[in-house]
């Protein structure tokens, strides 16, 4: 039986929030398939993450544990992993399109000649045809992703044998509950390095913890180009602490130098599912709606009547934000 595997992102024995939404993920893809999914963990010391990726779907576990696995480095995490596949034959494999996952998928399809799509931002099962080789394909995943600066979405397919791989952005797929009383099995996987794979060694390591969690935020007001300059976005800050939310931004804005990339929410920033979602001055381009159309709901500020955000927007206000966020503002600490 072909397996679906998720390769667990993990820094200190602390599994990243992508890996997890991951197997999430491969649950239904596999549930699809009739097949398992299988986790492949690696580091040192990592036995004890294992119960928890049973709760969250894995019905396997692959763990290797090696000093040379802690911290990551690319090399003897691909010689593990590539092994690894050629002796199990997975059907598909997903990593997350974080630095780590880019740095390791592209060299672990290129020493398996497997194909891989990078930064999709869905995965469905489905048959296809290839018309040029006159091949028909059940089952085969179809990975999504956006084409020509996000001006297209494009779904591609593996049309060869072998596994079938992606990297997925962070927040596109849903996290579900975990299941505290569901179980699986973990097989250890040997660990042969040779002095190749363990050449490179990481003198120093200098972590900053994020100060933005858009992930997580329950509300998040956001401001686009139409804010207009640096200093009008204390008007979005001043909203967002009001209300208790977090600060977002559209690419437009990051770029224009008047906020951190840290805030940025689309195809290119962080996907977000809040409950209240406040777009303000964003004309809603596709690849920002990409990343907050989740949203429980949506509130449109813009003073152009015709800007796509409001066709997606629960409500819309035309006016300009100068004018309308401190009336909001104002009204909130009214009834508070």
């Amino acid at each position: 039986m072909k397996n679906v595997w998720v390769f667990i992102e993990q820094d200190g024995g602390k599994i990243a929030d992508v890996s997890l939404e991951l197997v999430c993920k491969a649950r239904e893809l596999a549930a699809q398939l009739g097949s398992r999914v299988e986790g492949v963990l690696l580091g040192r010391e990592v036995a004890h993450l294992a119960p928890t990726l049973h709760q969250y779907g894995c019905d396997h576990v692959f763990l290797a544990e090696d000093d040379h696995l802690e911290p990551f480095t690319a090399l003897p995490y691909a010689k593990v992993i590539a092994d690894l596949a050629r002796a199990e034959n997975p059907d598909i494999v997903l990593f997350g399109a974080t630095p780590l996952g880019r740095s390791l998928a592209p060299r672990i399809a290129s020493t398996l000649l497997a194909g891989l799509t990078a930064d999709c931002t869905d995965l469905r099962i489905d048959d296809f045809e290839d018309k040029i080789a006159q091949r028909s394909f059940k089952n085969r995943l179809m990975q999504i992703r956006p084409a020509f600066g996000g001006n297209i979405i494009a779904t591609i397919a593996t049309g060869w044998d072998g596994p079938q791989m992606v990297t997925v952005r962070e927040g596109v797929m849903r996290l579900t509950e975990p299941d505290s009383g569901r179980t699986g099995a973990v097989t250890r996987v040997p660990v042969d390095l040779t002095d190749v794979e363990t050449v490179v060694a990481v003198i120093e390591r200098v972590k900053e913890e994020k100060t933005v969690n858009l992930k997580g935020a329950r509300i998040i007001v956001s401001g686009g180009y139409g804010v207009g300059s640096k200093e009008n976005f204390r008007l979005i800050r001043e909203l967002a602490h009001t209300i208790g939310g977090e600060v977002g931004a559209s690419r437009a804005a990051v770029d224009a130098g008047w906020i951190d990339h840290d805030h940025q929410v689309g195809q290119t920033g962080v996907t977000v599912r809040p409950k209240l979602y406040i777009a303000c001055g964003i004309s809603g381009s596709v690849q920002h709606r990409a990343g907050m159309s989740g949203s429980a709901k949506i509130i449109a500020i813009n003073t152009d009547p015709g800007a796509p955000m409001f066709s997606i927007a629960h409500y819309g206000i035309v006016g300009d934000l100068n004018d309308v966020l401190p009336k909001m503002i104002k009204a909130y600490k009214d009834k508070v």
